[in-house]
């Protein structure tokens, strides 16, 4: 995995002139667009659109020092106006195009390459589990995407349910763990900017059909599963476990993630300073 990271970096150096189309991405990284960015967020500590600007605007800035033109570089690297071009880099190196170019002002943001780093020697407890098909059956809402602390969005809907589905819900939940499951799904395209909506369900696992109107439904395939069972602070423990499981684990596994919903689910059981949860992760083998 870490070889094909490797091989997009350099792809991307040869085509930062270029579209860089997801496809592309797809075909040099053997995973879904949407599971490698998430990865690569997790182990670059920013997204890969904003590692693709930041490595034209750092080629763009020794391009200026050695006398390229400014309306030039700003078309080459596919922005549209002057102004455009000068407000990206501007923001991004404190100066004007016309300032680094006059006073020589070098700011680097060199190309990346991913490598093992062992830390902490600290080890990750999982299991792998295959699961027939089940459904999830509970309540949804859009929320706002957000990485940290606890969404607002995800209380409220929370607090929505009903007794009455409360109780249709226990009546169809048939299935390990017969807890609540948070399942996030349909995320919008800026989900690793933080940016965004995703769709947030709050159900059960059952093997039954809903027949209820105020209920709803979705449908999980057969999958193998790794489940990370976590202990600590919560949400923050489990945060930190779903970094760890994309930046570490995922990278040095034998196991690429399906293209299914993700499931967690926490136990709110005496201090908040000590939550059981286990976060449930879609994978195959790599191919």
């Amino acid at each position: 995995m870490l070889q094909k990271f490797n091989s997009l970096m350099d792809y991307i150096e040869t085509h930062l002139t270029d579209d860089i189309s997801e496809q592309d991405i797809s075909i040099i990284v053997g995973i879904s667009n949407y599971h490698f960015k998430r990865m690569f967020s997790y182990m670059a500590g920013m997204s890969l659109n904003a590692y693709i600007k930041n490595r034209r605007l750092s080629v763009a800035n020794v391009e200026l020092i050695n006398g390229e033109k400014v309306t030039d570089i700003a078309y080459k690297y596919g922005y549209q106006s002057i102004e455009g071009f000068s407000r990206a880099f501007r923001e991004w190196s404190g100066f004007l195009p016309s300032e680094v170019a006059k006073n020589k002002i070098q700011k680097s943001f060199p190309k990346f390459t991913f490598f093992i780093d062992i830390r902490g020697g600290i080890s990750m407890e999982f299991k792998m589990e295959e699961k027939e098909k089940f459904n999830i059956v509970g309540v949804s809402k859009r929320v706002p995407i957000q990485f940290e602390g606890e969404n607002n969005a995800i209380l409220e809907l929370a607090k929505s349910i009903t007794e009455q589905q409360r109780n249709e819900m226990h009546q169809l939940a048939d299935l390990y763990p017969h807890h609540v499951l948070n399942v996030s799904y349909d995320f919008d395209d800026g989900y690793l900017e933080e940016k965004g909506y995703l769709t947030h369900m709050i159900g059960f696992a059952t093997t039954k059909e809903n027949p209820f109107d105020d209920l709803e439904q979705i449908s999980i395939d057969k999958s193998l599963w790794a489940i990370f069972p976590n202990q600590g602070p919560f949400p923050s423990t489990l945060q930190e476990t779903t970094a760890k499981i994309y930046s570490e684990w995922l990278p040095s596994s034998d196991y690429q993630v399906s293209d299914i919903p993700g499931i967690s689910f926490t136990k709110h059981e005496g201090s908040p300073e000590n939550v059981y949860s286990e976060i449930w992760m879609p994978v195959k083998e790599k191919n």
